[in-house]
């Protein structure tokens, strides 16, 4: 007979320290808010873990944060690979100390649903050095995706996310809205990161009003000139290669969105070429260019 029950009853930590007690070999199966994932335990231990498109341990630790949604154990069901390797004391004690700061972060970021946004800057404040995840973060911020929908942009782990959130929140960066308080956000104009775009949207020949192809242009062309400022004669063909590429795409009729992506594109490639640095800045002088 199956075990099940709910996270909000009991903890995933707990229901596994119960089963694992027992050797047993089989697979949790949970579900929470939309995602799914599997923990294979083969004579107690666990051996496999994926949860969402994560794998291994990191996908055990999202899971043991889940406080509500559904588990069931199903016995006698062999695992096909191992992607564990730490003992299930090393895995609890670290999943503890994660839950730990978890609720640390949720001083500042209350609710997964919560959509970040940047706030305004001047751009005589000091320079701001980014690790590679916190750019990965950074530049899917464009204050229309909430922290969930960040989790899937960029591949990360909830916990991940809402780490380098912390941070920014706490310099000053960006701050948080509730999905339903739009006066909450300051008009700092188009966001510099791609859009999600609804499937019923409209074609992309219609343009917002006021946009010519001949502005789109000068504005793809004022973006390009920036890139180059920032990136000097080695980065040029790089920055060459994704103007022609936003050309075509504002010749294609995407209007506004094919330089928005532009400068997205740029600030990856500026990212690699000289730094999290000089991609900032590069973000920060091209800002006011994209402002109505």
């Amino acid at each position: 007979m199956a075990l099940h029950g709910s996270l909000a009853d009991i903890s995933l930590p707990d229901v596994i320290q119960l089963v694992s007690v027992s050797g047993k070999t089989g697979v949790f199966t949970l579900s929470s808010e939309g995602v799914d994932g599997k923990i294979f335990l083969k004579d107690g231990q666990i051996i496999d873990a994926t949860a969402g498109k994560l794998s291994g341990e990191l996908a055990f630790y999202e899971m043991a944060t889940w406080r509500k949604g559904q588990f069931i154990f199903t016995a006698n069901i062999e695992p096909e690979r191992v992607t564990v390797t730490k003992s299930n004391t090393n895995l609890m004690m670290e999943a503890a100390r994660r839950f730990d700061e978890f609720r640390v972060l949720q001083r500042k970021i209350p609710s997964m649903d919560v959509i970040p946004y940047f706030l305004p800057r001047d751009p005589a404040q000091d320079q701001i050095t980014l690790s590679p995840q916190e750019w990965a973060v950074v530049t899917k911020v464009n204050g229309l995706l909430s922290i969930k929908q960040l989790e899937e942009a960029t591949g990360l782990p909830a916990f991940d996310v809402c780490k380098v959130l912390y941070g920014l929140v706490t310099s000053g960066l960006i701050s948080m809205r509730a999905v339903e308080d739009e006066k909450a956000i300051p008009d700092l104009g188009p966001p510099l990161g791609p859009s999600p775009q609804p499937a019923e949207q409209k074609p992309a020949q219609s343009q917002p009003p006021g946009l010519s192809l001949r502005s789109l242009f000068a504005l793809a062309d004022n973006v390009r000139k920036v890139a180059d400022d920032c990136v000097g004669l080695s980065g040029s063909i790089a920055v060459e290669k994704q103007y022609r590429i936003a050309r075509a795409e504002i010749e294609a009729g995407k209007g506004l969105t094919a330089v928005q992506s532009l400068v997205d594109r740029l600030a990856r490639a500026i990212s690699l070429l000289e730094g999290g640095d000089r991609a900032g800045e590069f973000l920060r002088k091209v800002h006011p260019l994209l402002q109505p």
